[in-house]
């Protein structure tokens, strides 16, 4: 993960002082420009910095060695949800909250306690019933 944390570093050092430019040639007027720069920046180093501390962490993957072979890479990934609801019900319920902003709050609340219900139900999905671990 070196070089991913790397480039995610540089990326959000460049961004800095690209968005002081910005801010001095429009006279800090406009202040979308600038501050989004800013909060990408920071965004970038945030991403940079786990990715520095979960490669420390981990050590070197086969992707980061230049005498790795194909196999290594190969086996299990990690853990998905095969037949899990709770993805579409939280996409929905989110897609009611946006609708809420822009129609009404009324909607908006509703779809946020869709959407804690969505993510509590997706998250302890395997604590309990026919697929608890």
């Amino acid at each position: 993960m070196k070089v991913e944390s790397w480039l995610f570093l540089l990326t959000g050092a460049f961004f800095i002082p690209v968005a002081t430019v910005y801010g001095f040639m429009t006279h800090w007027t406009e202040p979308v420009g600038f501050l989004g720069m800013y909060l990408l920046s920071g965004l970038c180093i945030m991403v940079g910095v786990y990715l520095y501390y979960t490669g420390n962490r981990v050590g070197p993957r086969p992707e980061d060695r230049l005498d790795a072979e194909v196999h290594e890479g190969s086996g299990e990934q990690g853990h998905f949800s095969p037949w899990s609801w709770w993805p579409l019900v939280l996409a929905l319920s989110c897609a009611a909250g946006f609708l809420g902003l822009a129609v009404g709050w009324w909607i908006f609340m509703v779809g946020l306690g869709l959407a804690a219900i969505a993510l509590v139900g997706w998250v302890y999905e395997y604590s309990r019933g026919d697929h608890a671990h």
